[in-house]
């Protein structure tokens, strides 16, 4: 058995240890761990406001991309000290998990270091974890499809929400597909969030049921673009911008310009779409970041009355027939989430 190197690092005073740096996890390009956690930091200004407060789902590959990996919610007993937490509350377990939450490099680098590939979070915050500040649409291509398919139910989507009068931004998923969010960032529950979402990819399979299909069921899913809504969901979390995949090759879930993703289309070029960590940093560098307006933009999403018709009709069919438990008699962590350090 090879020997475990160990090292400490000071990131902004504090004391990170870290170890096997050299050690490859993803074959194919030869990408080490060291590359791994240089990538996070230097990309942190970015990243971590989207990080910031969201209870985190690690997706850990120890022994790189091709070996196994694990889902992880409950924040390491072992985390140092000063990494914050979050409870929330579980109804399957009956009690609270303590999720990480990554609010600065060195937070970042300890997770990197556990070879936390992928970064999934919350759609809500921490202090209010059954409010979510974004609508999500991930749109996922089954084979033979591809991004470029993507891209054109992207842009239905951009042209739906532009007839309400909303902004939506759109990110590779640094997989195979592309993801829509429509920025919220006002009082608005779940309750209302994932009706509407699996009204709207119904709505869309109505009209386009050549290309699109609402249910996740993979035999009916051949060479069209799932809608998938189900992710607006308090349960779930989803890959983070910025975010590296455990593909063959270290893509990233990279945040786009409408412009991009109508020249994807034009050209029926995928490759347009894949984008590594060197490239992330140049386009961050050159651009800002391109999601920054998620995190900041208020917007309301439409009431039935001022919906067409069609999206009106399945909104009403998807809304909870009776009125959402409260969850704040049996389980308080539930609707308010309490940070621990």
């Amino acid at each position: 058995m090879a020997s475990r190197s160990t090292s400490t690092v000071d990131v902004e005073g504090r004391t990170v240890t870290v170890s096997n740096l050299e050690k490859v996890l993803y074959p194919e390009a030869g990408f080490t761990k060291g590359q791994v956690i240089d990538y996070y930091l230097r990309i942190a200004p970015a990243l971590l406001p989207h990080l910031h407060n969201r209870p985190l789902t690690m997706k850990r590959y120890p022994e790189g991309v091709n070996g196994m990996f694990f889902y992880e919610k409950s924040c390491p007993k072992y985390r140092p000290d000063w990494l914050q937490t979050t409870a929330v509350w579980s109804e399957g377990r009956g009690e609270d998990i303590n999720y990480c939450m990554l609010q600065d490099r060195a937070s970042l680098v300890w997770a990197a270091n556990l070879a936390d590939l992928e970064l999934h979070t919350s759609l809500s915050v921490a202090k209010d974890v059954m409010q979510p500040t974004i609508l999500a649409f991930d749109l996922d291509p089954g084979p033979p499809a591809d991004i470029v398919k993507c891209c054109q139910v992207g842009l239905w989507l951009r042209e739906l929400f532009g007839s309400f009068g909303l902004e939506c931004f759109p990110k590779t998923s640094g997989s195979k597909g592309l993801q829509v969010y429509v920025p919220l960032n006002t009082a608005v529950t779940y309750d209302v969030t994932k009706p509407f979402a699996h009204a709207v990819a119904r709505m869309l399979e109505d009209a386009h049921p050549d290309l699109v299909v609402s249910d996740m069921k993979k035999a009916i899913r051949t060479n069209k673009v799932f809608v998938d809504w189900s992710q607006n969901d308090d349960h779930k979390t989803t890959v983070t911008v910025y975010s590296l995949r455990a593909k063959s090759q270290p893509t990233v879930s990279t945040p786009l310009e409408w412009p991009e993703v109508e020249k994807c289309f034009k050209k029926k070029d995928s490759s347009l779409l894949i984008f590594l960590p060197n490239k992330v940093l140049s386009r961050v560098e050159k651009h800002g970041d391109l999601f920054e307006p998620v995190l900041k933009l208020k917007q309301h999403l439409p009431k039935p009355k001022d919906m067409p018709q069609a999206l009106a009709e399945h909104y009403e069919r998807f809304v909870p027939s009776a009125k959402p438990k409260k969850s704040t008699a049996k389980s308080p962590a539930r609707s308010r989430a309490r940070k621990v350090q």
